[in-house]
């Protein structure tokens, strides 16, 4: 693409005034960096993720209120993580952290190890033991 040719579109990046960085070709066909406000393709594709990532966030806030799932479903979600990823933060087995799923399992659990989660999370361990959903 030529470099006055690099979409500013309206999106997610204008609302915010931040600019992407995109390849371009100059007048002599050098490639070359400019900057662009958005892309109406990837304005819609990136509305759309977000919009599953609200949704599961929202079902896991509605699981822990109903007494189904610990806080750590929660802040998982919230975190925009999966059980691989938090795995690798906590540095724990994935088995161990599906049984830290359950509520009354995450009650036993020691500060040790939920410090270990509270870091993953950027929360302390008294916000993650006394999480109460609105």
């Amino acid at each position: 693409m030529k470099k006055n040719e690099v979409p500013q579109d309206e999106g997610n990046l204008s609302k915010s005034n931040m600019k992407e960085l995109v390849y371009a070709t100059d007048e002599n066909g050098n490639y070359t960096t400019e900057l662009s406000s958005g892309w109406e393709p990837k304005t819609i594709a990136l509305s759309n993720s977000l919009e599953d990532i609200n949704e599961r966030v929202a079902e896991a806030l509605a699981k822990v209120k109903a007494g189904q799932a610990s806080p750590i479903v929660y802040f998982m979600e919230l975190n925009k993580m999966d059980m691989n990823i938090l795995a690798g933060y906590v540095e724990m087995w994935k088995w161990r952290i599906k049984k830290h799923f359950k509520p009354k399992v995450f009650k036993g659990l020691s500060d040790r190890v939920l410090q270990r989660y509270a870091d993953a999370f950027g929360i302390s361990v008294l916000e993650l033991k006394n999480f109460k959903p609105e």
